[in-house]
């Protein structure tokens, strides 16, 4: 019945996730920017949270409010950061590499390339989500879902704390040419990706709360497009060129939090 359910509404969630990418691509081609699918990607699972919550119908359990409450907070974070990061600096520059490398038909291959792909990924990974809203929730939190606050706790402060000390050492003259290895990044290279990755391992473990045991793909596939594909490995390759960053790469742990090698 929550496996029946879960479908059902996740259909609905792909049919809304389709129609904002849609209105968000005819947007990037009236600014020329398809970066702004970065900015949505926060809010697009709050979005989505909230979608499901109204269509579950009242009342609603209080695994129900947590789950639409910590997405949330972390998607609207997350959006007004990136939107803050990314004002007035124009299209971000893997965006721009591929428009060059595709000067006449960018105007098509980025709905595919960037706005449909993300939208698959925003898909899959909201699945946890729709799989707590699509149960019948207990009238209390069990054992497991105090586990998923606990970690998305830890993966919360990992992230925002991280995007807060890098944003307040890039904004020192004095830190020009310089690397970042104090506080959280003294335990990691890269603690707001480490940190995103553990809040969609805490979604999960309220999921596994609730019944939803199959939405292991969420933080799994988060937690691989972060370390191998557009986080941490990305990252790193142009990082390497940076006075310093091999001998703090070499002590650092570059994902995981854990103290630094002598």
């Amino acid at each position: 019945m929550l496996l029946q359910t879960f479908l059902n509404l996740h259909i609905q969630v792909a049919v809304l996730i389709l129609a904002a990418m849609v209105l968000l691509y005819i947007l990037s081609l009236l600014l020329k920017n398809s970066s702004i699918v970065d900015c949505f990607w926060g809010a697009g699972f709050v979005l989505i949270a909230w979608y499901v919550f109204s269509l579950t119908g009242a009342p609603h359990a209080p695994r129900d409010w947590l789950m639409v409450g910590l997405v949330t907070i972390w998607g609207l974070r997350l959006t007004a950061y990136v939107t803050w990061r990314n004002w007035g600096k124009g299209e971000d520059f893997r965006y721009t590499k591929w428009r060059n490398e595709h000067p006449d038909q960018w105007w098509w291959r980025s709905f595919f390339h960037v706005f449909i792909l993300q939208g698959l990924i925003m898909w899959v990974v909201a699945s946890p989500i729709t799989g707590v809203l699509a149960a019948e929730n207990s009238t209390s939190l069990a054992l497991l879902d105090y586990l998923g606050i606990f970690v998305w706790v830890i993966g919360f402060l990992f992230e925002s704390v991280g995007d807060i000390q890098l944003a307040r050492f890039r904004a020192n003259p004095d830190n020009k040419g310089q690397v970042l290895n104090k506080g959280v990044w003294h335990l990691t290279r890269h603690p707001n990706y480490f940190g995103d990755a553990a809040q969609w391992w805490g979604f999960y473990v309220i999921a596994l709360s609730a019944g939803a045991w199959w939405t292991v793909i969420s933080p799994l596939w988060m937690t691989y497009l972060l370390v191998k594909v557009s986080g941490v490995a990305m990252l790193e390759r142009t990082l390497n060129y940076k006075p310093g960053y091999e001998a703090y790469a070499a002590k650092t742990s570059a994902f995981i939090p854990w103290f630094p090698k002598k």
